[in-house]
């Protein structure tokens, strides 16, 4: 089985304008539409089983819909989807949209600090995770060069303060502080995924982060629209990884987390 835990859908009238900000933001193409269409396609065609999808509320008003949204796909497509939900700091009721996220039946949220524009460990998004704390894993995009907001000292500051909290650090819990976030994080202390980050890495290097993060704690994830689902699988195939680590990766951590 293969889950990809790390794959971001837009309804239809908005994807191609999703898909291009995300390409605008990164100055990186972006391979696919961003349609839930799409995502099932590339899939199929991959051999991936399911996805665990997601969206990033960018301002607070766009909450409840992506939601609603995310929610409704997940109804739609029960065998192909888990569901994370969307939240922002400056979210008027963040405790009432957590407690929907439950009853929705989202396993749990997207943040995204360098797009909603706020400091991870700043005491303004400590709601969220109290709301969470015991209760949803949050998955926190890491790193940039060009911002501070995601840097992976502010998730460990994070993770300190809040123990209960489940953490997953997107893109090997730092994009472009890969290092940096395997020496944080080393032994098992939070989750990680793989998106838009084997690109960047020899095989070698991915599998020693991966071993320092935990092989237990690693998630595949395609970054779906970023990239082909077949490519990415390649390169996690060229990993040095014993077949035990493969499959806990590609599907036996994500269910163990997320049932």
């Amino acid at each position: 089985m293969i889950i990809d835990a790390h794959a971001h859908i837009f309804p239809d009238k908005v994807a191609a304008r999703a898909a291009d900000g995300i390409s605008s933001f990164y100055n990186l193409k972006v391979r696919f539409d961003g349609t839930v269409d799409s995502l099932l396609k590339i899939n199929e065609e991959a051999g991936i089983d399911m996805a665990v999808v997601q969206s990033v509320a960018t301002v607070p008003e766009q909450v409840h819909n992506i939601n609603s949204f995310i929610a409704e796909q997940v109804r739609l497509h029960p065998d192909k989807f888990i569901g994370f939900g969307a939240l922002h700091p400056d979210f008027p009721d963040i405790a009432g949209e957590t407690e929907r996220i439950t009853s929705l039946g989202l396993k749990g949220i997207k943040l995204h600090s360098d797009f909603q524009k706020f400091n991870i460990d700043d005491p303004k998004a400590f709601p969220i995770y109290e709301a969470a704390e015991g209760r949803l894993p949050i998955i926190f995009h890491c790193g940039d060069d060009r911002y501070d907001f995601s840097h992976p000292r502010r998730l460990y500051n994070v993770m300190k303060r809040f123990p209960k909290l489940t953490i997953i650090g997107a893109h090997l819990a730092g994009w472009t502080k890969w290092d940096e976030a395997a020496e944080l994080f080393s032994g098992g202390v939070i989750y990680a995924d793989l998106s838009s980050s084997l690109y960047a890495m020899t095989p070698e290097h991915a599998a020693e982060l991966i071993r320092k993060l935990g092989t237990k704690r690693v998630f595949f994830g395609t970054d779906y629209p970023m990239w082909s689902a077949v490519e990415e699988l390649e390169r996690f195939r060229r990993l040095p990884l014993t077949a035990e680590e493969q499959e806990d990766i590609l599907s036996r951590n994500v269910l163990r987390l997320l049932g």
